[in-house]
């Protein structure tokens, strides 16, 4: 008889502990069977003692266990994966060894290209789609197997997967890697799955342009997948993204690594501040051509928005313009009037906590003409301060706001649509592990914040972390809701920042210790982050440069 063992139980991270006995070998599937009826939502991992586990895992000793569904961050990659490795397989099963390129997130989902012989049509997609629910239907198991580099060359060498071989041929530290197996269909992924093909419920697949949208819930929308939108704007965007990287040659973290270690990073990094450059000026000559007034800059945490806002001062100022820069932060409500959370935190995300108001009366005798006092808001006062800054506009002088608030009309409600501008940025990444392993733009993102927040902001990485998912969720509800808004999108992205964003990065990382609730998350990035070679030389980087915003040294800082 097996010995019972202690089991401290979460049945979300926010629910209370429970204990439970259980005996030892439980594998974390028959435990969950226990709670999945009374839970809202399916589960898909589990973390133990601050370790992210798939459910296929036994458990072994006393622990801590917290189950997680898609709203948690490592599930929902999970889920993402699991979704992409059933959508693989169809396509196999259906057209054989055919190449598949998962390229980027996008409208709720993934954009690929599938190479089939013809054009791919509405026909083949919605054959996809109804294999993808018959794998389903038939829940069949995902089997982990753990292959050395020997074993992985010998079966992936078959001509469909040189971006994987290329990866492992560069990356000698990596000595083995998990292999995913379904029914015969064999792929490696670089994180989690689920246990099975039956846990992937809700999915769509759309032909969309020249590929196929494989569209997916969101945490806000676990249990459906979200309404169409048709996101060209974005599509553009990384179309011209990919056509840069083609220009200087890299389209996967292998490619880029060769750069490093060939000493050619020196032009790459040349050439992505020339295409930053050359793209901010093209939207400096387009806010002047339709005459301008209200420019609107706006984007999630992370993106570069303050260098990039006054990186388009500066090329307004080339074309003739004296542009005024100003900040919606500084129209916080005062303390005692700003709204809270349930948690009783101050909300300083939402609208409601702007002065709407007075920002409008603003930007109205502004753009009259009129002299006004704008004001400075003092965190460590709670108050807005005035008589600092008086300002008058010349005929035609363009204002330049900076704010997560930009794209939503209900910010600037007095100001007629026709004398605003309104731009989006975010990093966008367009490099890939390999044509089946993206890299979100979310994580990239995140090692953005975790390495300015400990350069500009005493911040350590575990608090970074902790608190990135409220921070997500308020640029869902402020900020990405309102993307498609926006008449330029700016990406923000480097092709090589994740291997400087590394040396910085993997330190801290690694200082998060065990016992801590970040622990799991530094592990899956500190994870990823393996594949890249690290680029130690910053001297290219120049001081008016997006990345200087987080790395240091940035003359705008």
């Amino acid at each position: 008889m097996k010995a019972e063992i202690l089991v401290r139980l979460k049945t979300s991270p926010e629910s209370p502990i429970s204990e439970i006995q259980v005996p030892q070998g439980t594998m974390l599937e028959e435990l969950v069977k226990q709670y999945q009826d009374k839970l809202p939502f399916r589960i898909l991992a589990a973390k133990v003692n601050n370790r992210v586990q798939e459910l296929n895992r036994p458990i072994t000793d006393p622990c801590t266990v917290t189950l997680l569904d898609i709203r948690n961050q490592s599930a929902n990659l999970i889920y993402q994966r699991s979704v992409s490795f059933i959508y693989l397989k169809a396509i196999s099963d259906l057209y054989g060894k055919v190449r598949v390129n998962i390229e980027n997130s996008l409208n709720k989902g993934l954009y690929t290209e599938v190479k089939l012989k013809k054009p791919l049509a509405d026909k083949h997609v919605a054959a996809i789609e109804e294999e993808m629910h018959k794998i389903v239907e038939q829940d069949i198991p995902f089997v982990r197997r753990r292959w050395s580099q020997e074993e992985a060359f010998a079966t992936l060498s078959d001509g469909s997967n040189e971006e994987k071989l290329r990866m492992m041929r560069r990356a000698p530290q990596i000595t083995s890697l998990p292999i995913y197996e379904c029914d015969g269909y064999l792929n490696f992924f670089y994180g989690q799955m689920v246990p099975s093909s039956g846990y992937i419920k809700y999915f769509e697949v759309r032909r969309y342009r020249n590929g196929a949208l494989l569209r997916l819930p969101s945490p806000e929308s676990p249990d459906r997948v979200p309404p169409f939108r048709d996101d060209t704007k974005l599509y553009k965007v990384f179309g011209e993204t990919k056509k840069r990287y083609n220009l200087m040659d890299i389209s996967y973290v292998s490619d880029l690594n060769q750069s490093i270690e060939s000493g050619r990073y020196r032009d790459i990094i040349l050439m992505a501040e020339a295409f930053h450059e050359k793209k901010i000026a093209q939207i400096a000559d387009q806010i002047m051509h339709e005459n301008k007034r209200i420019v609107l800059i706006s984007g999630p945490s992370s993106s570069g928005k303050t260098t990039f806002a006054k990186r388009l001062v500066v090329q307004l100022m080339v074309n003739g313009k004296k542009p005024l820069y100003l900040g919606t932060d500084d129209y916080f409500l005062e303390r005692h009037e700003t709204p809270r959370l349930p948690s009783g935190e101050y909300n300083f995300e939402d609208l409601e906590a702007i002065d709407v108001k007075l920002f409008n009366e603003n930007m109205r005798d502004l753009l009259a003409g009129q002299e006004v006092d704008l004001p400075s808001f003092s965190f460590k006062e709670g108050s807005k301060l005035f008589g600092q800054r008086i300002e008058r506009l010349q005929k035609d002088q363009p204002i330049v706001i900076e704010g997560i608030h930009g794209l939503n009309d209900a910010l600037t409600p007095s100001i007629p649509a026709e004398l605003k501008f309104k731009i989006y940025i975010s990093p966008l990444t367009g490099l890939n592990i390999d044509n089946h392993n993206r890299i979100p733009t979310t994580d990239a993102r995140l090692l953005r914040r975790i390495v300015r927040d400990d350069t500009h902001r005493n911040y350590t990485a575990d608090m970074t972390i902790m608190q990135w998912p409220k921070v997500r969720a308020a640029e869902d509800k402020n900020i990405f809701a309102f993307n498609s808004f926006a008449d330029v999108l700016f990406n923000s992205a480097f092709v090589y920042e994740l291997a400087i964003l590394k040396n910085h990065a993997q330190p801290l990382l690694e200082a998060i210790p065990e016992d801590n609730p970040a622990y799991s998350e530094a592990i899956r990035i500190l994870k990823f982050l393996r594949f890249f070679d690290p680029l130690t030389d910053e001297t290219y980087v120049a001081n008016n440069s997006i990345l200087r915003e987080f790395i240091g040294g940035s003359i705008f800082v």
